[in-house]
């Protein structure tokens, strides 16, 4: 598949998906970005590590800030710990270039996105 109709194909099942496929969406991606995090630290590429883990960052923000904190209650506050963990984690691994720190991260996120799975009734094998 070309470069362009992999983006239209990519940003029509973005359009099209509802809130629960975008959040899975965005956990798999998370997860994508972490690996390719972990395997540059492990080959010392920094600039690809570097990218990656913003990536990944980017995306575990972005699940962090549209927590509804007053309808959630402790599963929101929960979240939100996890979120904010991984995220410490992700930046720590980066600054000690261990991979085993975003591993870590890769554990709490791949643990969420398998409940969010269930939750959804879909197969819970990460992407």
């Amino acid at each position: 598949m070309s470069s362009i109709g992999h983006d239209a194909y990519r940003a029509n099942a973005v359009e099209t998906a509802s809130p629960e496929q975008l959040t899975l969406m965005c956990y798999d991606g998370a997860l994508r970005f972490m690996r390719r995090a972990a395997h540059a630290l492990d080959g010392e590429d920094l600039s690809t590590a570097s990218s990656a883990t913003g990536r990944a960052q980017a995306i575990i923000n972005e699940l962090n800030i549209t927590l509804d904190m007053d309808a959630g209650g402790d599963i929101a506050r929960n979240l939100r710990d996890l979120y904010l963990f991984a995220n410490r984690h992700l930046a720590a691994g980066l600054a000690t270039r261990e991979s085993k720190n975003i591993r870590e991260s890769m554990d709490i996120i791949v643990g969420l996105r398998e409940a969010w799975a269930q939750a959804m009734n879909l197969d819970v094998a990460a992407a």
